[in-house]
């Protein structure tokens, strides 16, 4: 599948003005939820419902674990889009197309996006079922050249060169690990890094990743953050932690694994954002 490499302003609005024809919310909070994570969308009241394959452009999920929709309606009182699913580099799409739902979401005035993803533990201590909030990333794929933001630089949006030193925001940082101290939630901390996939990662990979520095791995969050910051929106980022660190090859890795882990999750990730959530201004 060959995908569309850039998108223009009035493309990026017209997919933003079919999600307004859809629903009376003005949404201030984007969701993004990863494998095994969509239950989350559930919790979102009086909700409009618009399946991905019903906007123009936007890219349909072909993972299992990924309904595909976006859930739009009310958490905690906060007005929120919520996607039900992303999709990957892995699945054929450019940088481009993965990080348009994030535009979509600038250009509805959304001002917070809080992403989640699964991923697998690198981090010795790590456990399946933790909770990951992630204060820094490591852009594997887009060190080799495949940047969301390569092409036209779309000045309407973000400068040409967008600071990366504080992708995800400090002040909601400090935020969620009041929280979850408040709600006994043992939150993990560390550094995401973002691979290309589909294969899950070597022994060596695990390891090589340890010694740069990163925690947990992942396919996704990385691209979606990068816009998001390049168009000045705030960022919290959270991993649920889907299996354990696999540095010497004892073990094997599944997707049914990934969304197993899910189920430990969710409940956790669902205490931090609703009271993210409470705590906005």
């Amino acid at each position: 599948m060959a995908g569309k490499e850039f998108f223009t302003l009035p493309e990026i609005d017209q997919v933003a003005d079919a999600i307004r024809s859809r629903t009376q919310y003005r949404p201030r909070v984007g969701l993004i939820l990863g494998s095994g994570l969509g239950d989350l969308a559930n919790a979102v009241t009086k909700a409009d419902v618009i399946p991905y394959e019903d906007l123009p452009y936007w890219p349909v999920s072909t993972v299992p674990g990924h309904a595909g929709r976006l859930v739009i309606g009310l958490l905690e009182n906060q007005p929120v889009i919520v996607m039900q699913g992303r999709v990957h580099y892995y699945e054929g799409y450019s940088m481009q197309e993965i990080t348009l739902p994030v535009r979509a979401m600038q250009r509805l005035g959304v001002e917070l996006i809080i992403i989640t993803n699964a991923a697998g533990a690198i981090h010795p201590d790590y456990l399946p079922g933790d909770v990951m909030l992630i204060t820094d990333q490591i852009n594997m794929i887009g060190m080799a050249g495949l940047s969301p933001l390569r092409g036209p630089n779309l000045d309407e949006m973000g400068e040409r060169f967008p600071d990366m030193s504080q992708a995800y925001d400090r002040k909601l940082i400090e935020q969620v690990r009041a929280i979850a101290a408040h709600q006994d939630i043992h939150l993990r901390e560390g550094v995401y890094a973002c691979l290309a996939g589909p294969s899950f990662e070597s022994p060596a990979d695990l390891r090589f990743l340890r010694t740069i520095g990163a925690d947990a791995v992942g396919m996704s969050t990385v691209p979606e953050v990068i816009v998001a910051r390049h168009g000045k929106t705030r960022v919290v980022g959270f991993s649920g932690i889907s299996n354990k660190a696999n540095l010497d090859g004892s073990t094997t890795t599944s997707h049914e694994e990934v969304l197993q882990a899910g189920q430990l999750i969710v409940p956790k990730l669902k205490t931090l954002i609703l009271g993210i959530l409470r705590s906005l201004e």
